[in-house]
């Protein structure tokens, strides 16, 4: 059980950029005092939260792209920890 409902729509915090970095290959969140470099599947759930699909549309999105997975439990745990830490805005 989520402490949002899942038809929340997560966006990047305004003061985070999110981009690819070539330096780091990989994606990152950029805010005024530094970078955090995320994981793969980190940067594949953030690339699905921008500010119009909902919990259970990136859900959706991510289950079709990886069929073999199944990633509910998985997307929702990172998206309450993106939360908490501030990357992610509901």
């Amino acid at each position: 059980m989520t402490p949002f409902p899942e038809d929340s729509i997560p966006s990047i915090h305004p003061m985070f950029r999110f981009q690819w970095e070539d330096a780091q290959d990989c994606y990152v969140l950029l805010y005024p005092e530094g970078m955090v470099k995320l994981s793969p599947s980190a940067g594949e759930i953030l690339k699905h939260c921008d500010g119009e699909k909902t919990i259970n549309d990136i859900i959706s999105d991510l289950n079709e792209l990886y069929p073999d997975a199944n990633l509910d439990n998985d997307v929702i745990s990172f998206i309450e920890k993106a939360v908490e830490n501030g990357w992610l805005k509901l």
